[in-house]
């Protein structure tokens, strides 16, 4: 039977990434002799994060996100009357429609232009250049990215054998009265399990996520979160992860990440510019 929070396509990902389930079969002994992981040399995203260049252009892209992040914050909360919230909107469609009016791209298009030509080859100047700015990506996160306004966001810090960091809800992401809905709360687990992967020494997509609620988790309270890997068998890298107030366990999950065969992501990247130019 599947784990109760799990995602019941496991096999389904090892598909994907390579034409069939990887690791099946492993042994109890198999798993136990992967408890040690070599040093990784692969760069995390919160590394990615952390090398990105502050631009002027960044930092005002920070601060209009965090400004944003204050009106949601202040929406979701606000007990105003209708006249008032009249105006405030039509303020707000001004401005929407001022950003509307500026240029508008993705970094990765500029990937899918080259996928498209054939030319997506790691020796081609024009992806060097591209691929400093791609990890800019990750500043947009919905949830480490501090120029997205739907960020919380959270920060995470690699360590040799463990991520940690923290994080601090609003009242955006109310479920329970006073308490995170427990969306967000798998949701930052994918996030926090995803960067801890790289510890293996491998990245990968994620196959499954099972996280328990063991109590309420808090709006408006700095929340720690640990994560470390706790095995890898072949391809497939299982990580565990918990989130505390204070004290208080609120909750925990283990996530299944299968590591990419290399190609597959240039091969995303070619079916997206085809798709593009559909």
């Amino acid at each position: 039977p599947t784990p109760r929070g799990c995602w019941p396509c496991t096999a389904s990902m090892g598909d994907i990434m390579s034409g069939g389930a990887a690791g099946d079969g492993a042994t109890e002994a198999e798993v136990a002799s992967t408890a040690t992981f070599p040093n990784s040399s692969t760069i995390s995203r919160i590394e990615r994060l952390d090398q990105i260049e502050i631009t002027p252009q960044r930092v005002a892209l920070r601060r209009v996100a965090a400004e944003m992040r204050a009106i949601i914050e202040g929406l979701t909360s606000t007990s105003t009357d209708a006249a008032a919230l009249d105006g405030i909107a039509s303020e707000l469609a001004d401005i929407a429609t001022l950003i509307a009016e500026h240029p508008k791209g993705r970094v990765y298009e500029g990937f899918a232009e080259l996928a498209n030509a054939g030319r997506l080859t790691p020796d081609n100047p024009e992806v060097q250049a591209l691929a400093a700015e791609m990890y800019a990506t990750f500043d947009h996160s919905p949830f480490i990215g501090l120029a997205n306004p739907l960020s919380p966001p959270m920060s995470l810090h690699m360590h040799s054998d463990e991520v940690t960091g923290t994080v601090t809800f609003g009242s955006a992401y109310e479920g329970p009265p006073g308490n995170v809905h427990g969306g967000y709360v798998a949701a930052v687990f994918d996030e926090l399990l995803g960067s801890t992967q790289g510890l293996s020494g491998a990245q990968g997509m994620t196959a499954y996520l099972h996280t328990d609620y063991r109590s309420p988790t808090p709006l408006h309270t700095e929340l720690t979160m640990r994560a470390w890997v706790h095995d890898r068998v072949d391809r497939k890298i299982r990580v565990r992860g918990t989130i505390h107030a204070g004290e208080r366990l609120t909750a925990e999950c283990e996530g299944l990440f299968i590591s990419m065969q290399p190609g597959v992501f240039k091969q995303l990247l070619n079916d997206r510019a085809e798709l593009d130019d559909a």
